[in-house]
């Protein structure tokens, strides 16, 4: 199901043009800050011994255009590379992604992960983003009734409704504005790029290697954009095109109509295990039904709002669809919708923290959408499929924005070295379309590819070997492919 011709037209101009666009000049860099290390708060799980975690903290201006005005501090964590000093290759910044993700804890769950070769290579640093976790973290109130339980359905229909969905969005941007503060103009992309470089010239490395997942990628896109002679080896998973946000919010809210009907036809195709219907069409009346009940009868604080909360959570990873599935099934079972609640509440401190950064970030980063065009594509989505799952649809917030950008986070830049982008065939998350967008902003680099796979995340993640070896060799021995690598994927769960 392709989006409308309109939509994919204007995504290919803007990728065009975002190679036109000049980068802003760097600013002057302050004196480097001291990085000093030691014990990391309880958020930071503990690795396995003799390895250990250290976490340190680090001041940066809250406007790298200011550099002699406020500064605020950066969390970082690292774990020290295993091997012995001729093997070891620099530092590995790590980024889970978002915007919004907590990088501190990340270094050690993914460094877990990785192959032994890179762990053995590099030392594994993590970090908060600004207006993250314990980096002058950004709060911004109740944000238009976003943590509101239950929440009102989340896809309006009718004129009365989306009269209603924006206003709930000016609401939600009065409340970021309010609450924010100073911040609010200073949580960009761009402004964490700096950070990122503070962090490599604070632990005397002349390059920063990279491994940023998901929003990580455009993260990473950022950094060599701006620092494009101080890249090492950058792996970007999971690739966030180079778009304005709002505009890849609306591919993948496409994106995720194509892969729940996959899920439609997985589900019917073991009736017997998930008793949902033996064809799409019945599995996809069993799911309407458990929306519509939930929508006249929320239960216990879950309504629409929370059930397609959790659905968006279960779409980007295959291995969540059975739980998806056995959850449905309870619900009209006994009217219980325990099976579908996540584990993490999601008006707990972090999820709140995570969801006000994600918009602040969305909002800093470039242009907005008009209100009569956020209409318009909802309109649009709502013709492809009645009930949509718009939850990732963040951007929506920035019509009403307080501080609008003064420019475009700019993304990629010819002088970079080359970077190994790697994207599953079928990750509703953030399509292959991006990977394919970004590399045009970065030549020489190379596409790996996980056919037959539908989840969100890759490398170290998919226990692909393939995918798992062609990156360590790039990260540890500097290997580009000759070109673009596809492996073979694992397709869809029994």
């Amino acid at each position: 199901m392709p989006p409308p011709l309109r939509r994919t037209a204007l995504l290919c101009a803007l990728t065009a043009a975002a190679a036109l666009l000049p980068a802003t000049p760097a600013p002057a860099a302050p004196p480097s800050s001291r990085l000093r290390f030691a014990t990391c708060p309880g958020s930071v799980p503990r690795p396995a011994a003799p390895e250990r975690v250290e976490c340190g903290r680090i001041s940066v201006p809250l406007d790298w255009h200011r550099p002699s005005g406020p500064r605020i501090e950066v969390a970082v964590s690292r774990i020290r590379a295993s091997g012995t000093p001729p093997e070891r290759r620099g530092l590995l910044l790590v980024n889970p992604g978002g915007p919004g993700g907590s990088g501190l804890p990340y270094a050690v769950t993914k460094r877990a992960r990785l192959p032994e070769s890179v762990r053995r290579a590099y030392d594994v640093v993590g970090f908060d983003p600004r207006g993250v976790g314990q980096s002058t973290p950004v709060d911004c109130g109740p944000m238009g009734g976003l943590f509101d339980s239950p929440g009102s359905d989340p896809v309006p229909t009718g004129a009365r409704a989306e009269r209603v969905y924006l206003a709930s969005l000016r609401a939600m941007a009065g409340d970021c504005a309010r609450h924010a503060g100073r911040l609010l103009p200073y949580l960009s992309t761009e402004q964490t790029a700096y950070d990122m470089d503070a962090i490599r010239a604070a632990l005397g490395e002349p390059r920063t290697s990279f491994l940023g997942v998901s929003y990580g990628s455009y993260l990473g896109a950022a950094y060599t954009a701006r620092f494009p002679h101080r890249v090492g080896r950058m792996v970007l998973d999971s690739v966030v095109g180079p778009w304005d946000w709002y505009d890849f919010d609306v591919l993948q809210s496409r994106a995720l109509l194509r892969q729940r009907d996959v899920f439609f036809a997985w589900t019917a195709a073991r009736a017997r295990r998930f008793g949902l219907g033996g064809t799409p069409a019945a599995v996809r009346d069993a799911y309407l039904r458990v929306r519509r009940e939930l929508a006249a009868r929320p239960v216990a604080g879950f309504g629409p709002a929370e059930f397609d909360r959790a659905v968006y959570r279960a779409l980007g990873r295959t291995e969540r669809w059975a739980g998806l599935a056995d959850g449905l099934r309870g619900h009209l079972a006994d009217g219980d919708p325990d099976g579908l609640r996540p584990a993490t509440p999601f008006d707990s401190p972090d999820s709140r923290n995570y969801e006000a950064a994600n918009r602040v970030v969305k909002c800093a980063d470039g242009p907005a959408p008009r209100p009569r065009e956020i209409v318009t594509d909802l309109r649009r989505t709502r013709r492809l499929d009645p009930r949509p799952v718009l939850t990732g649809m963040e951007a929506n917030t920035c019509a009403y924005w307080h501080h609008r950008p003064a420019h475009r986070t700019a993304l990629g830049s010819p002088d970079a070295p080359p970077v190994l982008l790697v994207a599953s065939a079928h990750d509703p998350v953030t399509p292959v379309e991006g990977a394919r967008g970004l590399r045009r902003l970065l030549p020489g680099s190379r596409l790996v590819t996980l056919d037959d796979d539908y989840s969100h995340g890759v490398f170290a993640s998919r226990g692909n070997a393939c995918v798992d070896e062609t990156v360590a060799a790039y990260l540890v021995g500097g290997t580009v492919p000759a070109a673009d690598v596809r492996c073979a994927g694992p397709g869809l769960p029994d």
